[in-house]
């Protein structure tokens, strides 16, 4: 009889823990990425009484009960911050906390600090990799990642152009003979800008034109001759000279006013084997154009994309990926540890994690713009409360009961 008052005692601090964990997952109702604990009841070795043959068993009631964090996929929210991750599928980002030890999270709300080191909102250093010299390598270890900040990126001089355009059939050699241009903007080493002008005169043979590739003399010390040839369609309207193996009209600047290095733009006339230029019975237009070359640029904004590149924008409207987050894979996630911050570390029961790429190894894939949902029900959550308080109610009424037979016992001497 006497052993239902720690029987009974056993189930109160077993309830009581069961009611400290439904009461921290609804604490954690909209905490981004947390994932809901659920309890686990065990009981205790019992004992045989009479014989010993087990006929008559008494249990010594309930063991200190198991929590298990269930790590199932909570809704992805869209959210307006730029460097807002969320993981869909299994894994974890790679982060590094104060103490410089490895944890793991499943994303949220990411920032920047002053130095551009990338963090979460609680300060843990993400983890990845960072471009070297505009090259992203994964197969290098992985290190904190780091965001440009306020970096101004240097011009690029223009050293190639294209033109897709369609010269007219219909032209005559004159007098006066039909023509076209088009100009195109380009950039010197010192991000000045400059207009290179490309001008084509039908001449007196079918199917050709003559073509004149030059650059404004008031940008220039000197007049810079203008290069000039001819270019040749078939009767079927496609370009048979110059040919795909080339060479490409080249047009060297030198003397520029600005102070930059020499130019050399060279006139891409095909994509590949493609030619840019065809002659139908059509308006002479041009259809597209390019060049690679840009002025010097700020930094305008940092975003992450999805797959987790990190987007770096400039104001001359470049955008390149500057780094890539990591993600890693724990075979039996539920044995990590939480430490707080929605970070969790491994455990003696924890698998070796795989780290890679987002989306590869069984990895899930990294949503920018968004955060994951918590996933605490509260319905459940509720259900579970009121069927604990039932239980420890229960087992008040067990002790209440036992300490009356005990009493009644006492009197009986009496």
């Amino acid at each position: 009889m006497f052993t239902s008052f720690s029987t009974a005692l056993s189930a109160l601090g077993a309830h009581s823990t069961a009611v400290d964990v439904v009461g921290n997952n609804l604490a954690n109702l909209n905490t981004p990425g947390f994932k809901a604990s659920v309890v686990s009841f065990y009981d205790l070795v019992t004992q045989s009484l009479g014989a010993g043959l087990g006929e008559t068993q008494v249990g010594f009631g309930v063991a200190r009960p198991i929590t298990l964090r269930q790590f199932s996929q909570g809704a992805l929210q869209t959210s307006a911050g730029p460097l807002d991750a969320a993981i869909q599928g299994d894994g974890f980002l790679v982060l590094k906390n104060k103490v410089n030890s490895t944890i793991y999270g499943r994303g949220g709300n990411l920032q920047v600090d002053r130095n551009g080191a990338l963090l979460t909102a609680t300060g843990e250093r993400v983890q990845g990799w960072v471009s070297q010299n505009g090259a992203l390598d994964t197969n290098l270890p992985i290190s904190d990642v780091e965001v440009p900040v306020g970096s101004l990126r240097p011009a690029k001089p223009s050293s190639e152009i294209f033109f897709d355009l369609n010269l007219n059939a219909k032209a005559t050699a004159g007098p006066p003979a039909d023509t076209f241009s088009s100009s195109m903007e380009v950039f010197d080493s010192l991000g000045v800008s400059h207009v290179v002008s490309i001008k084509f005169t039908k001449t007196a043979n079918p199917g050709e034109w003559n073509y004149a590739f030059s650059i404004p003399d008031g940008d220039v010390t000197a007049p810079v001759a203008p290069v000039t040839g001819v270019v040749n369609f078939t009767t079927a309207g496609k370009l048979s000279n110059p040919t795909a193996a080339g060479p490409f009209p080249s047009l060297s600047v030198t003397g520029l006013k600005s102070g930059a290095a020499p130019m050399n733009i060279t006139w891409n006339v095909y994509d590949g084997q493609n030619p840019r230029l065809t002659q139908f019975a059509q308006p002479s237009a041009i259809s597209g154009l390019g060049q690679n070359g840009s002025a010097a640029s700020q930094l305008v904004r940092v975003g992450l994309g999805d797959g987790g590149l990190l987007l770096a924008q400039y104001s001359s409207g470049e955008q390149l990926v500057v780094g890539q987050l990591a993600m890693a894979a724990i075979r039996n996630p539920e044995s990590l540890i939480s430490v707080g911050n929605n970070s969790y570390q491994l455990s003696a029961r924890s698998a070796v994690p795989a780290v890679g790429t987002p989306g590869t190894g069984g990895r899930g894939s990294i949503i920018g713009g968004s955060v994951e949902n918590s996933t605490v029900d509260i319905a459940k959550e509720f259900t579970n409360l009121i069927v604990l308080q039932r239980g420890y109610q229960a087992n008040t009424r067990v002790v209440t009961t036992v300490d009356e037979i005990s009493q009644e016992t006492i009197n009986l001497k009496r």
